[in-house]
C-alpha cells in the first residue's frame, strides 16, 4: 500500500491530537503480529480449529499431564515462531513513538515479543510471552528457547533448576487468570488516555476489548486501525481501515515533523 492511498487527512489530524495529548496509549492485537508472518489464532485462517485444538491449552491439561502438553506445545512452537519472524514496520513505529516520549503506554494482546524486539520498552503483555518459560511452582522465568531444546530432547515436562518444578510457557492459558499488574497497569493507562489507539485488534476478547470502551467513557479520542469493523469503530473518532504496517509509520513521520 502506498502512503497516496491512505486516508491521509485523518492521519494529519490523529497525529495533531496525539501531540496535543498529555497520554497517548496503544493497544495492539494479533493484525500487528500477522504482518510479520505469525499465523493468527482465531478466524477463517487461524490455526485454532485448522490445526490445533484450543482444549489442548487448557491450564488444567497442563496440570494433569504437563509432559503431554510440552509434547503438543513444541508443534505450535515451531508453526508459530521460526527464525525469519521479525518485527514489522508497524511495532517500529509504535517503538519510535515512545523514543520520541509521544507513547506513553503500550499494551499488547500478543506473546510474541516483537515489539520488545522492535525496541520498545514497558511493554504490558496481558497475555505473556511465549520467548519465556515459568515455574508453575515457583514462578521462576527464563528465557524459553533452551527450555524449548530440552523438550525436544525428551525431557518432558522440563522441570525447574531451582525447585524442580514443571515449565510452562510463558503465557496465559485457557483456564487462567490474566496476571494482576499488567492488567491494573493497563486499566489504568485506559481511564488516564487523552488519545487511545487501538491498532490490529478485533477487540472481541475481554478483558482487552474493554480498555478502549474505558478509555472513550472517560472523554478519550479513541482511534481505530484495523483492516476490520470492530466492536469499538462506531465510537471510536478515526476508523481507519487499512494495513497497520502502512498506516502507524504514516501517522509516526506526521508526529514527528509537526513536533520538530
Amino acid at each position: 500500500m502506498t502512503d497516496s492511498s491512505l486516508p491521509t487527512a485523518d492521519i494529519d489530524a490523529l497525529a495533531a491530537d496525539i501531540l496535543a495529548a498529555d497520554h497517548v496509549v496503544a493497544l495492539t492485537g494479533a493484525g500487528v503480529s500477522t504482518a510479520s508472518g505469525l499465523p493468527s489464532f482465531r478466524g477463517d485462517d487461524g490455526i485454532w480449529g485448522n490445526e490445533f485444538d484450543p482444549a489442548d491449552f487448557q491450564y488444567s491439561r497442563f496440570q494433569s499431564d504437563p509432559g503431554e502438553f510440552w509434547r503438543d506445545r513444541i508443534d505450535l512452537h515451531d508453526r508459530m515462531y521460526g527464525e525469519d519472524i521479525e518485527p514489522n514496520a508497524a511495532h517500529e513505529a509504535l517503538a519510535d513513538l515512545q523514543t520520541m516520549g509521544t507513547l506513553d503506554g503500550l499494551i499488547t494482546q500478543n506473546v510474541d515479543g516483537l515489539h520488545a524486539a522492535a525496541g520498545s520498552e514497558s511493554v504490558l503483555e496481558l497475555h505473556g510471552n511465549a520467548q519465556r518459560a515459568v515455574c508453575d511452582s515457583c514462578g521462576r522465568r527464563i528465557d524459553a528457547s533452551p527450555v524449548y531444546e530440552r523438550a525436544r530432547d525428551g525431557e518432558l515436562p522440563p522441570r525447574c533448576g531451582e525447585c524442580n518444578g514443571a515449565l510452562k510457557p510463558d503465557v496465559v492459558l485457557f483456564g487462567q487468570p490474566m496476571p494482576d499488574g499488567a492488567l491494573q497497569q493497563a486499566q489504568h493507562h485506559a481511564r488516564d488516555a487523552d488519545v487511545f489507539l487501538a491498532v490490529g485488534s478485533s477487540l472481541t476478547v475481554e478483558p482487552a476489548a474493554s480498555l478502549p470502551r474505558v478509555a472513550a467513557s472517560r472523554g478519550a479520542t479513541v482511534a481505530v486501525v484495523n483492516l476490520d469493523e470492530t466492536s469499538i469503530s462506531g465510537q471510536a473518532a478515526y476508523d481507519i481501515r487499512d494495513d497497520v504496517t502502512a498506516v502507524l509509520p504514516a501517522l509516526e513521520a506526521r508526529v514527528r515533523r509537526r513536533s520538530e
